[in-house]
Order: structure tokens, then sequence, then C-alpha cells
């Protein structure tokens, strides 16, 4: 739980997106096996990019 944390909230503070997209995105990669924070918090903001 806590990567998950991290990563949405540097995500959030990164990219000022909807918290909710970020946590569904992020739980989405949490639940297909990535678990290190620097890796959800990297392909969230690959994501989540204007």
């Amino acid at each position: 739980m806590d990567a998950q944390r991290i990563a949405v909230d540097a995500i959030v503070a990164l990219t000022d997106c909807d918290r909710e997209a970020v946590v569904t995105f992020i739980r989405r990669l949490y639940l297909a096996g990535v678990r290190d924070p620097k890796r959800l918090t990297f392909k969230g903001l690959q994501a989540m990019r204007s």
C-alpha cells in the first residue's frame, strides 16, 4: 500500500492530474505485479503526461 501511495502522491504533485484517475491506473499496475514505487511512479508519469 505504501508503494501505491508514494507513486500517486508523486504523480499528482508533478502533473496536477486528477487524483482518482491516477489511483485507478496505479492500482491496475500494482495488481499486475509492479510493486516498486519508483517503477510505479515512472510508468504513471509516462501514462499521465499530456
